[in-house]
């Protein structure tokens, strides 16, 4: 009952946060009538932050990409160089926030919403992506700062103010980072978490219902969410070292699992990969169902990339700040694999599937992870325990890592004595998110997490002029050979 009401209130809550601050009504023209749509104000703020970034730095997701594959792998590392974590630790910290169950659940609620095309508008926003994260990490590496327990910490919290500060905008620079604290402070609690703990229990209460009734119903979620919340919390003890420690051997592991399974359904379902395609690309630009149809196509695909891979959300960047080198660029262009990851690959291979099954239009098929699992499974009928096993080891890698985003927020605001209390918030909120329906879970990480965009964008919009001086000096210096390889 107390649950029950509780989670009434957070729903109805979320709904009109949701409406207030993230959409504004749009009336035109369709089809000879007068019709509405809801337009997305932080999606938009977020594609063409993410446009201009990419032309403003000559397409630097282009021709950074294999300098940052060189960089990963430790060709261009020194010893000595100042930082926690290596550039792969670092990449795989951050791929382990955005590499969550939102490449699996988010893609098939895009494509359930919006339809097929929704996944070329995905992968569009992907590419683009790739320059906001190039910017956002750059930043955080050059502004970040030692705190007094001899840890680095660095981010928008750091760079709004300080880079701010340094044009003569210091004002501006705090409030923008106090309001980018605080909403990574409640995205760290949903998007970061809740979502995470919700989905992962959706599939698996769903795989294992029979041989393990227990997991059903509310105490079988009270239970699920309470094992999480202890895994989880045996990691967020350590920092940062251990979470890099963690993730650079869970990330890879996943992703190539998941991966290598998708590619196994599109191998055996090759015939339909051409058509499926087709299909993709007719309805990304189909007008069928008038204007309002192609912008809900459109906006569908944007928005659950822009949750999936965090492309300048500045997130990504209090990770890459931890990273251990002098060249604030060259962790700024190890970042730009993010979205090519992530959303690229990961989102883009979960849309595929998804299409060339035909689960989205299979009325058995459910929302958001279960219809990733019965796409799958109409191939593989192994999957669904395979996927269970990959959506916590998702969920759990993703909140570790938002555990750390919103720690160095909470520090920023609230001061290091209080880092324990965040800790217990952030499991509190691991365990709810077991219990939470599924659309308020959502839209709650919605709000927060595209909130944070905000403020960030706004600061990173008037601070690419240090970072394109900065992106021209290393590249003369490359250029050069002033960065001998390492063998």
């Amino acid at each position: 009952m107390i649950l029950d009401s509780l989670e009434s209130f957070f729903k109805e809550w979320v709904v009109a946060s949701i409406d207030a601050v993230l959409f504004f009504d749009v009336a035109f023209w369709d089809n000879g009538s007068e019709a509405e749509i809801q337009l997305p104000i932080v999606v938009l703020w977020l594609v063409l932050g993410a446009l201009f970034f990419t032309l403003r730095f000559q397409f630097i997701n282009f021709r950074g990409f294999l300098h940052a594959v060189d960089c990963v792998r430790g060709r261009y590392s020194r010893p000595g160089e100042t930082g926690d974590i290596t550039h792969f630790q670092a990449l795989s910290a951050a791929l382990s926030a955005t590499v969550g169950l939102g490449n699996i659940a988010g893609v098939a609620f895009a494509v359930g919403v919006g339809g097929p095309g929704a996944v070329l508008w995905m992968v569009v926003a992907g590419f683009l992506g790739m320059s906001s994260k190039f910017v956002e990490c750059t930043l955080g590496q050059k502004y970040r700062v030692l705190r007094s327990d001899g840890r680095i910490s660095g981010g928008p919290m750091h760079y709004l103010r300080d880079g701010l500060a340094e044009r003569g905008l210091g004002g501006l620079g705090r409030f923008l980072a106090v309001v980018f604290a605080l909403m990574c402070i409640g995205g760290s609690f949903g998007g970061g978490n809740m979502y995470q703990s919700n989905q992962a229990f959706a599939q698996v209460s769903t795989t294992f219902a029979q041989s393990a009734p227990w997991l059903s119903g509310d105490g079988g979620a009270v239970g699920f969410g309470l094992i999480l919340a202890l895994a989880v919390g045996a990691v967020i003890i350590g920092g940062i070292k251990r979470i890099g420690q963690v993730a650079a051997v869970l990330v890879p592991i996943m992703c190539v699992v998941y991966v290598a399974s998708g590619l196994l359904i599109l191998t055996i379902n090759a015939s339909a990969v051409p058509a499926a395609i087709g299909v993709v690309v007719r309805e990304a630009f189909s007008f069928q169902a008038g204007l309002g149809g192609f912008v809900g196509v459109l906006i569908q695909g944007f928005r659950r990339a822009a949750f999936s891979n965090e492309a300048g959300v500045g997130s990504a960047a209090i990770a890459h700040s931890a990273a251990q080198t002098d060249e604030p660029v060259r962790e700024g262009l190890v970042a730009l694999l993010e979205p090519f990851i992530d959303t690229l690959i990961v989102c883009a291979m979960t849309g595929a599937v998804i299409v060339v099954t035909g689960a989205h239009a299979h009325p058995d098929a459910g929302a958001g992870i279960q219809m990733t699992s019965f796409a799958f499974a109409t191939v593989l009928p192994w999957f669904p325990v395979v996927l269970s096993i990959t959506a916590v080891a998702f969920a759990f890698s993703t909140m570790i890592s938002w555990s750390y985003y919103g720690e160095q927020c909470w520090v920023q605001l609230f001061g290091l004595r209080s880092v324990l209390l965040y800790k217990l918030i952030f499991l509190l909120f691991t365990w709810a998110g077991a219990i939470f329906a599924a659309e308020a879970v959502v839209e709650f990480g919605d709000l927060m997490i595209l909130g944070m965009a905000f403020p960030n964008i706004a600061g990173i919009l008037l601070l690419t002029g240090k970072v394109k001086a900065d992106l021209d000096d290393y590249m003369r210096r490359l250029a050069a050979g002033e960065f001998p390889k390492q063998r």
